[in-house]
């Protein structure tokens, strides 16, 4: 059964202090637990209930797993529901990537369920890394990996000198403003940095000065703005139909 100083490590890893002193992360939820059986990350522990465990027990086989009550998962858990199972993972450490192939930047997006679903966004468009300036959400917040609905074994976020590294790009960096060509118009690229920035502040000016291309999303209705993670998929289908094999 589940100890109480492991229900003490699984409530202080929903704050980002701790999960850095720690080096781990939760994975929250039923369905995010068993993606990782299929995912290259180092799983320390699996906390369930005797029937998620009885339930999933071969795909869990190589995990160590402890039983705990729904009541004690639900306690220690940062979700209100679907607390049947809980895993601690260990951050993994991930080399930054070369600018090249098509990839996603952001510049301040701070929003964890925004970053998550940017990491969904990703991984449906075969995108398997994302650049983040260092003041962007946590990409192992509880919210973030929770909103990622799996994907967040498959795409990786490196936080950096964000302008730094679009300083250094050699391949087209698509920055999204509203005074940007069309993206229904826009001829793209099979390789390049699609770059952008949170609703409140779009793209900032230390990384817009190395955009080469602005694009925007064309509006029909009255709509002031799109959510970044919406806005990120249509950019990118766009980007991807003009490239499809």
């Amino acid at each position: 059964m589940i100890s109480k100083n492991q229900i003490k490590l699984l409530r202080a890893l929903g704050q980002k202090k701790q999960r850095k002193a720690h080096g781990l992360f939760l994975v929250q939820g039923e369905k995010n637990v068993l993606e990782l059986c299929n995912s290259q990350l180092v799983v320390k522990t699996v906390f369930a209930t005797s029937e998620f465990l009885q339930a999933n027990g071969q795909a869990l086989q190589n995990f160590d797993c402890v039983e705990a009550s729904l009541d004690d998962l639900t306690k220690a858990s940062t979700l209100v529901s679907n607390n049947a199972a809980i895993a601690v993972v260990e951050i993994p450490t991930v080399a930054t990537p070369a600018a090249q192939g098509l990839m996603i930047a952001l510049d301040g997006v701070s929003d964890p369920g925004n970053l998550g679903t940017i990491i969904r966004v990703a991984d449906w468009y075969g995108i398997k890394h994302i650049i983040a300036s260092t003041d962007c959400a946590d990409p192992y917040n509880p919210k973030t990996i929770s909103a990622t609905m799996g994907s967040f074994g498959r795409v990786f976020v490196s936080q950096l000198d964000l302008p730094s590294y679009l300083e250094q790009a050699q391949i087209p960096v698509y920055g999204a403003f509203l005074e940007g060509e069309s993206t229904h118009q826009k001829a793209f690229s099979s390789e390049g940095i699609l770059l952008m920035g949170s609703e409140s502040h779009g793209v900032r000016e230390a990384a817009a000065k190395f955009v080469t291309d602005k694009v925007t999303i064309p509006a029909f209705g009255q709509a002031e703005s799109l959510n970044v993670a919406m806005a990120t998929g249509i950019i990118l289908d766009n980007i991807r139909r003009q490239h499809s094999k």
